[in-house]
């Protein structure tokens, strides 16, 4: 399926390869990973999404080949959201290079992402070779849906970075609106797509919300605690950026050591041993290990009870186990 999606992506992208714009596709394929940066190698991100999806319609009964422009659509989204918040948040890097903003400015740049989201919604409108009209319509309305719940997510984010007021509970709501949503999205598109109804369709999308959840709670432990060999960035990355991650919103709370420490912004880029070390022991780190297990129980839970069949069910399941760094 890999292939195939990475063939489907560039088709549509291609969409720009052309004349005067040929410079601005450059600028696309470069974000997508195809291409080298300056002193950057080619690298790609996983197209978790798009497998994701393309696992469930054929394990809901459908041919995934026929799957492939949503597939690709859920990418291309995840990646205009990845342009635009490397701005919003001044992230320099992506992927262990140069983010897309500092080598063309941001205005350039956001230009790239609009013109991402425009694409997507241009290869679900391609599903119309292969499915009724009412089901293209579906798809689609569920990834507006996504858009605009990313949108939601993000507004949580940016607002409440400069006041560290983020409740546990409104740190919920955010993800819900970040990789939750996107998840669910590709999961329900793929039982749509592959022709589950019913509550097979709401149990897959509640599937791609645990799992959302799941891997945004782990990528927050990982963010601070994680290898960087492994992960690809510096663990001490996310606390010296000020993110508002799960262990941070929690350690606030506790209105300790942490809280006080984190309030000096100008000092935590030199202070991400320390803050690390109050996190853990004001019991961040085992709190969130705790909603990981939490969450990855559930989801695994609710991806049995769908009893996805034959071997796209079996990969499926793998999948699943492999992103939330389960070995049985």
């Amino acid at each position: 399926m890999l292939p195939a999606i990475e063939q489907e992506l560039r088709r549509q992208i291609k969409r720009l390869d052309a004349g005067a714009t040929r410079p601005f596709h450059d600028m696309l394929a470069y974000h997508m990973g195809w291409t080298h940066g300056k002193g950057a190698t080619a690298r790609a991100g996983k197209r978790i999404r798009p497998l994701l999806l393309l696992l469930v319609s054929d394990a809901a009964g459908s041919r995934w080949k026929d799957a492939l422009p949503a597939a690709a659509a859920m990418e291309i989204i995840h990646n205009f959201s990845l342009v635009h918040d490397d701005i919003q948040d001044n992230s320099p890097t992506r992927r262990g290079r140069p983010a897309l903003w500092t080598l063309h400015g941001s205005a350039l740049a956001i230009n790239a992402g609009d013109a991402l989201l425009t694409i997507a919604n241009q290869a679900m409108l391609d599903l119309e070779k292969r499915y009724p009209p009412a089901v293209v319509v579906e798809a689609a309305r569920i990834l507006q849906d996504a858009c605009l719940d990313l949108t939601r997510g993000q507004y949580l984010d940016l607002s409440h970075q400069d006041t560290n007021r983020l409740t546990l509970r409104n740190y919920w709501t955010m993800i819900g609106g970040k990789t939750a949503a996107l998840l669910s999205a590709c999961t329900e598109i793929g039982a749509i797509l592959g022709g589950a109804g019913g509550k097979w369709r709401a149990g897959y999308r509640e599937f791609g919300r645990l799992l959302g959840a799941a891997f945004q709670v782990q990528d927050d432990i990982l963010g601070i605690w994680g290898d960087e060999s492994a992960t690809g960035k510096s663990a001490a990355i996310d606390l010296a950026e000020g993110k508002l991650s799960l262990p941070v919103v929690y350690g606030l709370r506790q209105r300790g050591r942490f809280a006080r420490s984190w309030t000096n912004a100008r000092t935590r880029p030199k202070r991400t041993t320390a803050l690390r070390h109050m996190l853990e022991k004001e019991g961040a780190y085992d709190y969130s290990a705790r909603q990981a297990r939490r969450l990855t129980n559930q989801a695994l839970a609710q991806l049995r009870s769908l009893r996805p069949q034959g071997p796209a069910g079996a990969a499926l399941a793998e999948l699943t186990e492999q992103l939330l760094g389960r070995q049985t």
